[in-house]
């Protein structure tokens, strides 16, 4: 029996890592996806179980295992049983800074400015 094999940007796609097919082939086209260690630049390349791909996704870089292949696109949970996640986890991002002071003041912040001035007129 025959390995069963699938275009990596429909794999892609059909596993939610990508919104559309077309963003998927986008990524493999641009040379950002790598396929067992090798860059991919073609979106008609073979995929099987097995393979191992790896890509950035966002601000983080995904390393996948191709478990099975998939019929269709489907929920969430479906999409998730076609892989094996190997990432290895990454630092949190700094959240950005609170409010320090700077800026424009309130109008509270006004009106306590304009009663501590001194009326010297």
């Amino acid at each position: 029996m025959a390995e069963a094999k699938l275009r990596i940007d429909k794999w892609l796609w059909q596993a939610r890592f990508f919104k559309t097919r077309s963003l998927a082939a986008k990524q493999v086209s641009g040379g950002h996806v790598r396929l067992n260690g090798n860059r991919v630049q073609k979106p008609a390349q073979a995929v099987a179980p097995g393979d191992v791909l790896t890509f950035p996704q966002g601000r983080i870089v995904r390393v996948v295992r191709i478990e099975k292949i998939g019929d269709r696109r489907g929920p969430a949970p479906e999409a998730q049983t076609l892989y094996f996640d190997m990432t290895e986890k990454q630092d949190v991002p700094p959240k950005n800074p609170g409010f320090e002071g700077k800026g424009r003041p309130t109008k509270k912040d006004r009106r306590s400015l304009d009663l501590s001035r001194t009326k010297d007129r």
